[in-house]
């Protein structure tokens, strides 16, 4: 399943556009326009920005794989 993070590599203030761009496979620049349009038009991408910088959590370090999870009920199966 797919996760959404605060990017590593691709960041200039916490990482949350270049997260959104890995997220959605976007360009990162665009996903920072349309946060200044936001800003600039609407008011609500300063507050929008810092509140997900403050939940997302940061991506994990390259070449780390996320533990598989067994159900109960496929392990009873196996005993």
């Amino acid at each position: 399943m797919k996760r959404l993070y605060k990017s590593r590599a691709d960041r200039k203030i916490f990482g949350v556009c270049g997260g959104i761009a890995e997220y959605f496979n976007i360009d990162p620049t665009i996903v920072r326009i349309i946060w200044a349009v936001c800003v600039l038009f609407f008011g609500t991408g300063i507050l929008a920005y810092f509140i997900v910088a403050f939940i997302l959590p940061d991506s994990p370090p390259d070449g780390y794989t996320e533990p598989i999870q067994v159900d109960a009920e496929e392990s009873d199966d196996r005993q």
